[in-house]
């Protein structure tokens, strides 16, 4: 046996402070609108944005970045929320399914899936928004797709295969994501 001055006492695990020293400043354009608060280091972006900033249409699901509820836009890219830590959207441009657009002046992806009634029950809508969003923003009328034709059932279902629904056979996402092209398209050609 060791002398007794290298033994070590057993004692057991004690969980990290709790105190408010250890907490990081986030500042972070947050639909529009510069936004800084101060969290703790391990808080998620998803519970920074519901708990901190009120903003509860980010759904948390699976918090396993499964299902993409959580599905918000940093910097334009998809991200699941649940994964991200609010320290990490530090100066970086966020938006949520509330920065999209309004029932009076609504983003074409939101006046696309109503069309198709994409949606039943609504838990998965905010992050199949944002998918949305990204996806065709992202496809946009670029050299990607240098003719601007509609994108095929296939690519959508490729571009939303990170995000699930229960509720609908994605056949109504599909055509609503075909009507958000419509109007985006319509619009770019006014």
């Amino acid at each position: 046996m060791p002398p007794a001055e290298l033994q070590t006492p057993h004692t057991p695990h004690t969980p990290p402070d709790e105190s408010p020293d250890l907490t990081v400043t986030v500042n972070a354009t947050v639909n529009g609108t510069r936004r800084s608060t101060t969290v703790e280091p391990r808080r998620t972006l998803a519970d920074w944005l519901r708990d901190d900033l009120g903003l509860t249409a980010t759904h948390l699901g699976c918090e396993q970045g499964v299902c993409g509820a959580c599905t918000v836009l940093v910097d334009g890219d998809p991200v699941r929320s649940c994964l991200m830590l609010a320290v990490q959207a530090r100066e970086m441009a966020v938006t949520t399914v509330e920065g999209l657009g309004s029932v009076a002046d609504m983003h074409p992806v939101q006046q696309g899936c109503l069309d198709a009634m994409s949606f039943q029950c609504g838990f998965c809508t905010p992050g199949f928004l944002m998918a949305i969003t990204a996806y065709l923003a992202r496809r946009g009328q670029t050299a990607e797709v240098p003719d601007g034709r509609a994108p095929s059932d296939d690519e959508i279902r490729e571009a939303l295969s990170g995000n699930l629904c229960r509720c609908t056979g994605y056949q109504s996402i599909v055509d609503g994501v075909r009507r958000a092209w419509e109007i985006t398209s319509e619009s770019a050609g006014a």
